[in-house]
């Protein structure tokens, strides 16, 4: 497992807006008990970390732990602009510049308001996460999204997904249950919005936010021009 966590140490400036799900003046949803869990309060000085909560903050990255470079993901699995950037850009974005070794990139929680099942959804991948299958799950949300999307209750749906992509259901149930992974939720949409994000998918790439449905060849300037100025700086 990477021993490295997701950063968010760089002073993000610029943002290019294209197509991307909005809050539309509403702050993002990580507070509302989700339908098929039961939401807890974390305290405030927990004694220790909770060590799904640990590994799910893990296995919610993917690529080289010595890549320089962080792409942090920005993204709410209802939002279709986040479905359509999946499905039209990830593939080539992960083969040109994760499993070549160029990046590393995590995937962070922002769900809004607009979508109700946005939180529990982000509770599903992260108990994925805890048991490094975050990225199968992540893929079968996407994929399936007009399945559940609309649902008032997706949990028939998201107990499918996950004995499909073979993680252990009755422990990833009990996760999604317990309401532990809301607090790291919440942590992400907190830290994301800090950062200067306002939508939907939305890519922090080194002092950029590109924001929307983005191309690949609208993400190359960025990513190149990151990867370039991370060369010459120790790891």
């Amino acid at each position: 497992m990477p021993t490295h966590t997701v950063n968010f140490s760089a002073a993000l400036a610029a943002a290019l807006i294209v197509i991307a799900c909005s809050p539309n003046g509403s702050t993002p949803r990580a507070d509302a008990t989700p339908s098929g869990a039961v939401a807890k309060t974390a305290p405030a000085s927990p004694a220790a970390p909770d060590p799904m909560v640990t590994a799910a903050d893990h296995g919610r990255i993917q690529g080289d732990s010595t890549a320089k470079t962080w792409v942090i993901i920005a993204s709410d699995f209802q939002c279709p602009y986040c479905k359509q950037w999946h499905e039209e850009t990830y593939a080539a974005f992960i083969k040109e510049y994760v499993r070549s070794g160029k990046v590393k990139v995590a995937y962070v929680n922002f769900p809004l308001n607009q979508h109700q099942n946005a939180v529990i959804t982000a509770q599903a991948a992260m108990c994925a996460a805890s048991q490094n299958k975050f990225w199968q799950y992540h893929d079968a949300l996407f994929n399936s999204q007009s399945r559940w999307e609309t649902m008032q209750d997706p949990r028939p749906v998201l107990d499918s997904l996950a004995g499909t992509v073979g993680v252990d259901v009755p422990s990833w149930g009990k996760c999604v249950d317990s309401g532990k992974m809301l607090p790291i939720i919440r942590a992400d949409r907190d830290r994301l919005a800090q950062a200067g994000v306002q939508s939907t998918p939305s890519f922090l790439i080194g002092d950029e936010i590109l924001a929307g449905a983005q191309p690949i060849e609208a993400m190359r300037p960025a990513l190149d021009s990151a990867i370039k100025k991370n060369a010459g700086t120790a790891r």
